[in-house]
């Protein structure tokens, strides 16, 4: 940090440096073309540069380092340098008006007003230089071509001028918009990030959740028979080993996806949906948890994340209910309109831990599986209740959204 903020002033020193030289070069060679220019006289001789040709090369020089910070000051210097080469008795040429060239460009290439407003101030500089010529003498066709010379140039350094200043301003939106572009690359990074870790969270914990909290009920129920009835105790022991080699094989499975850099090259097993339902009742059943299911309408298939978004709802309602209704049976109820589902899952406990307005049970922090129903059923297009009810127990009431039904097809 301290060799960055000691680098500073030397990067600071080094540019005005180099600012200061390429400044004397510039007034340094305009100042010598000026004297060249004052090397022809009128008669086409060659002499020295009279006296008014030093004057007119130190004044109109003298202004070249402030073209930058007052380009109109300074164009405005060189031009009135200019108008009174002819009146001096000199040689109006190209040469002697260098100065007025370089704040013609200058002028072009940091003026702030509009282009029109710029050319009629060049075209004002180049008038007012050769229209002192005939004004003060006899006009050859000598003198035409060097006032077409004179005139020609000041607009030329204009034109380029501004032709480098829409380069510089065509590359600096380039760069704006590629900085935009990248930030927006890098946002959308991050909003992706936090969505597929949101997305990791709830998945795993809908895993887990579900297969831990079958296997604790599995570990109960063999303990509590474990003496009374030894072949029930070793079936829920078996049913045990087979619901956490379930939950291995789910964690080895996502863990696996994770730990990918690329796409998966073998075939993934696919998502789970309502058709395996019964499984999923089966295993709670299997866990002492007595589940009935209800159907109303015509069942219709689900999109493939609205069928997986079902799947988890039901199987986090109940895994809820399992642990914390003190009741050991629950209704699933599915009910087919013409543009949604409605699936309910509700019991008759005393209470909830975790949920609004529940009972909490001692040395049991809440967890995030209503927090996850809520998500997934909003990033579905649904939405999702859950409270307690006023007979009693607890309901979870989910809306997702169907596929429009194909004309001429089954429902």
């Amino acid at each position: 940090m301290d060799s960055h903020r000691a680098c500073r002033p030397a990067r600071t020193l080094n540019r005005v440096t180099n600012t200061w030289w390429r400044e004397g070069a510039v007034t340094a060679t305009a100042l010598v073309f000026c004297l060249l220019g004052g090397v022809v006289q009128v008669d086409d001789t060659l002499t020295a540069p009279p006296a008014p040709a030093y004057v007119i090369a130190v004044v109109s020089c003298a202004v070249l380092p402030l073209r930058h910070r007052a380009p109109l000051a300074a164009l405005a210097a060189t031009t009135a340098s200019g108008v009174l080469v002819a009146p001096l008795g000199m040689l109006l040429s190209p040469l002697i008006v260098a100065p007025a060239l370089i704040t013609a460009y200058s002028y072009a290439l940091t003026a702030r007003t509009e282009r029109r407003a710029a050319g009629a101030v060049l075209g004002t500089s180049v008038v007012l230089l050769v229209a002192s010529t005939p004004l003060f003498g006899g006009v050859s066709w000598q003198d035409a071509s060097r006032m077409g010379s004179v005139a020609a140039f000041p607009l030329m350094a204009g034109v380029l001028g501004h032709s480098v200043r829409n380069r510089r301003a065509y590359l600096a939106a380039v760069e704006e918009r590629a900085r935009r572009a990248e930030e927006s690359r890098d946002g959308e990074a991050r909003r992706r990030v936090a969505e597929e870790r949101v997305r990791i969270a709830r998945e795993l914990h809908d895993l887990v959740a579900h297969q831990i909290t079958l296997a604790n009920a599995q570990a109960t129920v063999a303990a509590h028979l474990f003496d009374i009835r030894p072949e029930q105790t070793r079936k829920s022991l078996s049913e045990l080993v087979e619901t956490t080699g379930h939950a291995l094989d789910e964690l080895r499975s996502t863990v696996g996806l994770l730990r990918q850099s690329g796409d998966t090259a073998g075939p993934a097993e696919p998502a789970p949906g309502l058709s395996r339902l019964p499984a999923l009742l089966a295993s709670f059943r299997g866990a002492g948890l007595e589940v009935t299911v209800e159907q109303e309408g015509t069942a219709r298939p689900l999109a493939p994340g609205v069928d997986l978004t079902a799947y988890r709802i039901v199987q986090e309602a109940l895994t809820n209910v399992t642990k914390h209704a003190a009741t050991g049976t629950a209704r699933v109820h599915l009910a087919w309109n013409r543009d949604r589902v409605t699936i309910t899952v509700a019991d008759d406990g005393e209470g909830a831990t975790g949920l609004p307005g529940a009972v909490a049970v001692p040395g049991r922090s809440a967890g995030y599986g209503l927090i996850g129903m809520r998500e997934r059923a909003t990033a579905a297009g649904g939405q999702l209740s859950a409270g307690r009810r006023p007979e009693g127990g607890f309901l979870v009431s989910a809306e997702l959204p169907l596929p429009p039904a194909r004309s001429g097809g089954a429902p």
